[in-house]
């Protein structure tokens, strides 16, 4: 078969996506804290509570105002967090379509997957 990727190639594509998943679980994890803590009324003052929400302010800003939070006593139900969560995995999942899409592939796969396309 031609066009095999080569064992460097294959490498480097998968380590790509590993950091990529890796920085979006963390981010991931971060907002569903957030969000889990302003569900349950925490303590903003506290330094756990603090730190969740300074550092998730960042990738939450461009969603803050899309919805307006719902708010019962001290428990507020964020649906911006929410939000923001699904977008960025759409983005990550495009990402990392992406990333793979630059892997080489045989003749006969292409080929194969050209005519699939076709009869769609």
């Amino acid at each position: 078969m031609q066009n095999q990727p080569t064992m460097e190639e294959t490498k480097t594509i998968f380590n790509a996506t590993r950091i990529v998943w890796y920085i979006f679980y963390v981010l991931e994890v971060l907002l569903a804290f957030r969000f889990i803590l302003k569900l349950l009324g925490a303590n903003p003052g506290a330094g756990f509570t603090e730190l969740i929400y300074t550092l998730s302010s960042v990738p939450l800003a461009p969603f803050r105002l899309v919805f307006e939070t719902n708010a019962v006593g001290a428990s507020v139900f964020e649906w911006s967090t929410l939000l923001a969560m699904a977008v960025y995995w759409v983005l990550v999942w495009g990402i990392i379509k992406l990333v793979l899409m630059g892997r080489t592939v045989n003749t006969h796969k292409a080929e194969n997957a050209l005519e699939e396309q076709d009869s769609i």
